[in-house]
């Protein structure tokens, strides 16, 4: 797939770059305490972009990290793109990321909730909007994945014309290094009009590779792997590129 984009992962939470398992807020691993300097050092690495979660946003719609949004879009201007999700709620929500340098947000919660709100977003605001739909066994979860609901993924796909992409997360590989959902993945690039990024349980280089052959998927988010000296920004970049020959 010639356009396949690896989005190297900045989980933000009280300002530092952190991981959680499986979503889990009491099992966090703080990876460090400089944000600008993680997301300076993807880019130098070849990245073209950089997913962020504002994990606190997310929870609890707390907008601490938006100076450390801010200050990595600056950085990287010019340079590579950001995208950022958590507690993206509103329109109004959008239009302040917008104002603070980032091109794409992703809409969770809100946008299962109330599938519209993609549409006023994008019409609105001119800025891209990813859904993002994290799941558990194939239905959607949502408030920072602490209630999981009767909505499959598979008919979520469907409700958002104006979606750039679907950030797809299994919630259940998120954090494990154990690999990616490759049949859930396989099964919703089938059917889905738009593209998919993958993201959740990356370990390896091999579950990078592994996607480049799943039709309907266009990138892959990866964070801990990077953050647990698995394999660099670098090494992933160089995966996908000798998997497209």
């Amino acid at each position: 797939m010639s356009n396949f984009i690896v989005y190297p992962a900045i989980d933000l939470r009280a300002g530092n770059v952190v991981r959680l398992r499986q979503g889990d807020y009491a099992d966090e691993t703080i990876y460090g305490d400089d944000p600008v300097s993680v997301a300076t050092s993807f880019v130098d690495a070849g990245a073209q972009w950089v997913h962020m979660v504002d994990l606190d946003a997310a929870k609890g719609g707390d907008a601490i990290n938006r100076p450390v949004i801010a200050a990595v879009a600056k950085a990287l201007q010019g340079r590579a793109h950001v995208q950022v999700g958590g507690g993206v709620r509103s329109v109004a929500d959008a239009e302040v990321l917008k104002a603070l340098g980032v091109q794409r947000v992703v809409m969770g919660s809100a946008a299962v909730r109330t599938p519209q709100l993609v549409e006023e977003v994008t019409q609105r605001v001119g800025v891209e909007v990813a859904v993002g739909l994290d799941h558990r066994g194939g239905f959607l979860a949502t408030d920072g994945w602490t209630s999981t609901s009767s909505v499959a993924l598979s008919e979520a796909l469907h409700w958002y014309p104006t979606a750039t992409c679907a950030v797809v997360t299994d919630i259940s590989r998120d954090g494990m290094l154990s690999g990616s959902d490759v049949e859930g993945l396989r099964a919703a690039g089938t059917i889905s009009p738009l593209p998919l990024i993958a993201s959740g349980g990356i370990g390896t280089l091999d579950d990078i590779s592994v996607l480049l052959n799943i039709v309907g998927v266009s990138g892959v988010i990866t964070g801990k792997a990077i953050y647990e000296n698995r394999f660099t920004v670098q090494e992933a970049i160089a995966a996908v590129n000798a998997g497209r020959q």
